[in-house]
């Protein structure tokens, strides 16, 4: 595949690289873009259930939601796209620039991928904790969770004081972890390169990391098959799949 040269010129000659990525990566792996349409989650929409009401309402549902989503995640495998990704920071990163991946995807897919510089926005589905003691659950927490809570049978709870396991994973109505999403604007502004990949720019404030970028000066470019909702602010956007994308740019600069 013959590759845009501007974003392989700015690539070359950046000495520091952000990236953005949504849902979009995720799904080319299989993973649903939210919520898997398949039996019982046929009857809430995501907003019902991620949400701290919801689950203080109906801990047990809401805990058997995550630990199907947790299932669907553990079957798929990273995609090209996820890979490339990994290639392009050890790219960045042995000519001794700076690098970093900020994702607003919970499924760990990145890491799996070999990326190391990533910064999770809006938490991970990997890790549970409680809510009063906030201490992580145990091996026999998570156990109990992946075997599923039926409606109606009491949530599982924290092993050491009782209180209510949830994932960690940022709801509707909660703000992202500070310091996770200031390591994204950071490496935002200082960026010379920026792309965005894989994301409709529609839930911020991870939307916004594209556009400080670009008020910072930096090349920002675009990677989704569809417009992002801020395609027209950026520099370039390139029409295709991460998966198809993100390895010939990799070849591009390696070559």
């Amino acid at each position: 595949m013959h590759f845009p040269t501007r974003l392989v010129d700015r690539l070359r000659d950046a000495r520091r690289v952000g990236v953005l990525t949504g849902a979009g990566i995720s799904a080319e792996s299989g993973v649903p873009t939210f919520r898997d349409p398949d039996g019982l989650w046929q009857r809430f929409k995501p907003e019902e259930l991620a949400n701290v009401r919801a689950f203080l309402e109906n801990p047990a549902l809401v805990q058997g939601w995550y630990a199907h989503r947790r299932a669907v995640v553990e079957d798929v495998e990273p995609n090209a796209g996820h890979y490339a990704l990994a290639e392009l920071e050890q790219i960045v990163t042995a000519r001794g620039g700076d690098f970093l991946l900020a994702t607003q995807n919970v499924d760990g897919l990145h890491t799996r991928a070999g990326s190391e510089r990533v910064v999770e926005l809006h938490g991970s589905l990997a890790r549970t904790y409680c809510i009063d003691c906030t201490r992580p659950a145990t091996d026999g927490d998570l156990a109990r969770l992946a075997a599923g809570v039926a409606e109606g049978e009491a949530p599982v709870s924290c092993g050491a004081c009782g209180g209510l396991l949830r994932p960690d994973v940022v709801w509707f109505g909660e703000i992202l972890p500070a310091e996770a999403f200031e390591a994204a604007e950071r490496s935002a502004a200082a960026a010379d390169v920026y792309l965005s990949i894989g994301t409709s720019a529609i839930v911020y404030p991870a939307a916004s990391l594209p556009l400080t970028a670009l008020k910072h000066k930096a090349y920002v470019a675009e990677i989704n098959p569809v417009p992002s909702e801020n395609a027209g602010w950026y520099q370039e956007r390139i029409p295709l799949p991460a998966g198809d994308a993100l390895p010939a740019l990799v070849d591009a600069l390696r070559g």
